[in-house]
Formats: structure tokens, C-alpha cells, sequence
């Protein structure tokens, strides 16, 4: 059971962000916390922080239960939004730094945030989007002041200073909204996964007790704080009495001399980030650092291997989601041969076919997962009760990915069972790009699939049929498309096609385009064999 962990350090009703920063406060006072930047804080430090920017969201109006969106890449400002939202009973709604006008003015609008914070150097992206001043109240302008006090009819200003009274925390409980963070849609429109308190909460204590993280550990992170992963090392931290070293984005050839700098101990890299570090010619520095082991779901088993040879650092494999927590785990001796290892204690797992009928050991079938402590999974998709009750549906979270148990419990993954696509760490809707693509004049129908890349993830493929009487210039679709998705969404591989496969009710059978893969017609928007990814 989850009573049983070692890192399990909070009751029920206090498994809140509120009543971790003050445990970490209480325990840990005065051992570092984290370091982002220039910027350093002890524990006995971040519920000042929170309680100094909440009291400067509740005089902006922020209530209990409201929603402040933040565009911003790794900076302190971020980490002092998440915090203070949580200290006042508010949701964070971060917003991916690649997002362009279209799918910032989806998620503000969908999130009904009150407020958004944004870092200046993306304010121009929000020109491009359509912005309601009825339910947007006030914009945030982090960094340089803003050059104009309006944009869209919204009061824009700069972030507040937090020189003032500390606000006492709103009385939140385990299950009160957190944060909604956005994951790609399959069929439709991303998905706001509303996560409670209690959920932030498991993450770090299953995450630290899988890692074995201590108080003497360093967390050391370039991933970005929009998404769980980032977040999740800072509540590792809180629950242990680590400290977390946030830097402001990956770098392959500054990797490892970062991680000896920061002094990191356990580091984060997701599947295809050890494939981009390993295509770097060798040197001193992969083996002058004091990295004890690393955290890497999702990369390929011979990848693994030449990491933990090249480097010393061996790669833990494992299982979580969003929606879900820290849920399957390897051991730190287990072998590298793709199995991602064993349900944790606290949840439960079943393998089953498409009726949710269990499997038996040995037979492919979809995850389904559920937890036995209340809250520790998101609680839904904010706004669309349907696709919360298919997802949930008889009481098992369905994950869509396939996999397989064998006969001593342990998991192989397989693939994905959802038309989602996953490059460079990011999930990519396929409906939103084939939105954008459909939106440009020339095309009239568009399907898009994952082709398999040399980093061991997706590479984004498109297969359109052109309007009657219209040219395609490949260059110019590029660019429109740059233009309106994130650059990681940007289809590479474009393929002109007189027709597509469908059933007989007409819908596009895209396994068949994935199977098909890699046409010989098709047009490689890096024909050098480039990456495309950013070092």
C-alpha cells in the first residue's frame, strides 16, 4: 500500500501544496531548495514566495477555484505562479512556449482563465490570438514592462513585485483543482487534464521513492516547467529535502558540463533525448560529473545501453501519464530489454481487450490503471464530461497505449493505440495539425500520422489531397504551418496523393498510411537528413 513508502511524509488531508511547502519548511529550513538561473531559494523560502504572489493574485481577483494561465519558459516567475495559485486555492494553466495564436487562444478560452502571465518575448504571440475581455481580465507582462496598457481590451501590466504582506493559504483540499494541464487530442482539440492537489503531491513521493532521492541529492532538470516531468522534481524535492537545479532548455553539447556544474545527482531525460546526446562525438566531460542515475521513459533498450556504457548513468524505465502518476517502475538492477517493470504499490493495472476484459499473461491488450489512494489521479478533462467518462470509463483509466504482462507481472510497452503522435518529448494532436493543414487554401483533405525517425520517436507526416485546379508549393506550406503550430508539430514528410484508404463509411484508416510509412514521393522538409529537433 502506499502507507508503506518511504517518502510517504503527509496524512490524507494534508496531501495539498500548502501544507508540502510548509512540511518542507518545517523539516528542511534551510537547506537549499532549488536554483533557476541566478535565482536561489532555501526550502524555508518557497511558501514566503507563495503566500507574497498570492497576496497579489487575490487583489487582482483571483478567487478560490479560478484559473490563471502563464506562457513562460524556465523561469523563477513560473515556479512563484505555480505555487501561489496553489497557496490560494487557484489552477496554473501553463501554456507550451512553442504554442502559436490558434492554441493559446483555445487553451485561455477553454480554461477560462481570469488572468495570464506571459513572458515579454512571447507577447507578440498574442497578437494572433483572439483574446475575451469578458473572461480575461488582466495580463501579466513578465520581464520588460508592457509597452502598452491594454492589448485586446485586456489591462496589461507589469509582474507585480512581491514585496508586500504574505497571504495566509486558502483552506484547499485534497481533491481542489491544482493545475489543468493540456494534453494532445486524439480525435479533437487538446484536453485540459484538471490535476488536484493530492495528485502533485504522489507524484514526488512515487517518483522520489523510485529514484531513491535523499535530502543529500541535486535534481537537475532541463526540461520545461510547462509540463509534469519539470514540476514533478520540484515536489520530489519538497517531500525529501533535496535540492532542484532548473536550467532554461536542453543543450546536447552542453549536457553534461550543466549537469557538473549544478553539482546533479539524478537527472530527467525523456526517450528521444538520449539518442541526440549519444549522436555527439565522445569526450571527458560524459564521465566528469557525479550523476548516480537518471530517469528516462520511453528510450529504446540499445540506447540505454550504450548511455549507461558511455556514461556510467543507468536509465530507469517506467510508466506515467497526466492523467495518471508515477504508476510502473523498473528496479535500478533490472535488465534493459524494453520492459517498462512493475505496477507500484498504491495502483493497480490490467491488460484488457476492447470489451475491458482482462488478458491473460502473454497477450497484447490496452492499459488500463486505477489508484487506491483518493486523488492521486487527475479527476477528468476540464469542460468535456464525455471524453472524462470514456476515459474513466468502468472506474479504469484507459490509457489507449498497448501492452503486454508477463507471466511475473512484469509490462512490455507495445505501441500506442490512440492516433496521437509523440516527437521530441512532445505529444502532438494529429487533428490540430490537419486543422492548419485543411485551413490553407490548396488543400482539400489532410491525414496525419507518425513515420518512425532516427531518434527512436515520431517524426510528423502528412498526406493531403490538393483542391481541384490548385498548386502546392512544399516551401510556402512549410511556413504557413510554422506559422500557425508548434515548430515540433511542423509536418517533415509531405506526400500528394490522389486518394486516401478509408472504410466504407469513409474514414481515413490511417493504419494503413502508417504501415505505408515513408513514400518514395513523399517531400522531406529536411532533405539534408537534418533533425529538425533544437540542440
Amino acid at each position: 500500500m502506499s502507507a508503506s513508502l518511504r517518502t510517504d511524509v503527509l496524512p490524507p488531508a494534508q496531501r495539498t501544496l500548502p501544507a508540502l511547502l510548509r512540511h518542507a519548511a518545517r523539516q528542511h529550513g534551510q537547506a537549499p531548495l532549488l536554483t533557476l538561473g541566478q535565482t536561489q531559494w532555501r526550502h524555508a523560502d518557497a511558501a514566503d514566495h507563495a503566500a507574497r504572489l498570492g497576496t497579489q493574485l487575490r487583489a487582482a481577483g483571483i478567487q478560490p477555484g479560478d484559473r490563471v494561465a502563464i506562457l513562460c519558459g524556465n523561469r523563477i516567475e513560473f515556479l512563484q505562479a505555480f505555487l501561489a495559485c496553489g497557496w490560494i486555492g487557484a489552477a496554473l494553466v501553463p501554456i507550451n512556449t512553442a504554442a502559436m495564436g490558434p492554441q493559446i487562444a483555445y487553451q485561455l478560452a477553454n480554461s477560462g482563465a481570469r488572468l495570464l502571465c506571459v513572458e515579454d518575448a512571447l507577447v507578440e504571440r498574442l497578437a494572433l490570438s483572439e483574446l475575451d475581455p469578458a473572461v480575461l481580465q488582466a495580463i501579466w507582462v513578465i520581464g520588460a514592462p508592457p509597452a502598452e496598457p491594454t492589448l485586446q481590451g485586456v489591462a496589461c501590466v507589469a509582474f507585480p513585485d512581491t514585496d508586500v504582506e504574505a497571504a495566509e493559504p486558502e483552506a484547499v483540499r485534497a481533491g481542489d483543482m491544482l493545475a489543468v494541464l493540456y494534453t494532445s487530442g486524439t480525435t479533437g482539440p487538446a484536453k485540459g487534464v484538471t490535476c488536484p492537489q493530492a495528485q502533485y503531491y504522489w507524484w514526488g513521493v512515487h517518483t522520489a521513492d523510485i529514484l531513491d532521492v535523499t535530502a543529500k541529492d541535486v535534481l537537475g532538470t532541463t526540461l520545461p516547467l510547462f509540463h509534469i516531468n519539470a514540476l514533478n522534481t520540484l515536489a520530489q524535492a519538497l517531500v525529501t529535502g533535496a535540492s532542484v537545479v532548473f536550467e532554461t532548455r536542453f543543450s546536447a553539447s552542453g549536457f553534461w558540463p550543466l549537469m557538473q556544474r549544478s553539482g546533479a545527482t539524478v537527472v530527467y531525460l525523456l526517450g528521444a533525448m538520449v539518442p541526440i546526446l549519444l549522436a555527439q562525438p565522445a569526450n571527458a566531460s560524459e564521465r566528469a560529473h557525479g550523476v548516480r542515475l537518471g530517469l528516462g521513459p520511453g528510450v529504446p533498450p540499445s540506447a540505454a545501453s550504450a548511455f549507461l556504457e558511455r556514461t556510467g548513468v543507468r536509465l530507469l524505465e517506467g510508466y506515467g501519464s497526466t492523467e495518471t502518476n508515477f504508476v510502473i517502475a523498473a528496479s535500478a538492477d533490472a535488465p534493459v530489454d524494453g520492459r517498462i517493470g512493475f505496477v507500484r504499490p498504491g495502483f493497480q493495472a490490467l491488460v484488457v481487450d476492447d470489451e475491458d476484459v482482462e488478458l491473460p499473461p502473454g497477450e497484447a491488450g490496452e492499459l488500463v490503471l486505477r489508484a487506491e489512494e483518493p486523488f492521486a489521479f487527475a479527476t477528468g478533462y476540464l469542460g468535456m464530461p464525455d471524453k472524462t467518462v470514456e476515459a474513466w470509463r468502468n472506474l479504469w483509466f484507459h490509457t489507449g497505449d498497448r501492452v503486454e504482462r508477463d507471466a511475473h507481472g512484469s509490462l512490455r510497452f507495445i505501441d500506442r493505440i490512440k492516433d496521437a503522435i509523440r516527437r521530441r518529448g512532445e505529444n502532438i494532436s494529429s487533428y490540430e495539425v490537419e486543422q492548419v493543414l485543411l485551413s490553407h487554401p490548396a488543400v482539400g483533405t489532410a491525414a496525419v500520422f507518425p513515420v518512425r525517425s532516427e531518434l527512436a520517436e515520431d517524426e510528423v507526416m502528412a498526406a493531403l489531397i490538393v483542391k481541384p485546379d490548385a498548386r502546392l508549393d512544399m516551401t510556402e506550406l512549410a511556413e504557413f504551418c510554422a506559422q500557425r503550430l508548434p515548430y515540433f508539430a511542423v509536418p517533415r514528410y509531405v506526400d500528394v496523393v490522389d486518394d486516401l484508404p478509408r472504410t466504407a463509411n469513409g474514414k481515413i484508416q490511417k493504419f494503413v498510411l502508417r504501415e505505408r510509412g515513408i513514400t518514395p514521393t513523399a517531400w522531406d522538409r529536411l532533405p539534408s537528413g537534418g533533425r529538425g529537433g533544437r540542440s
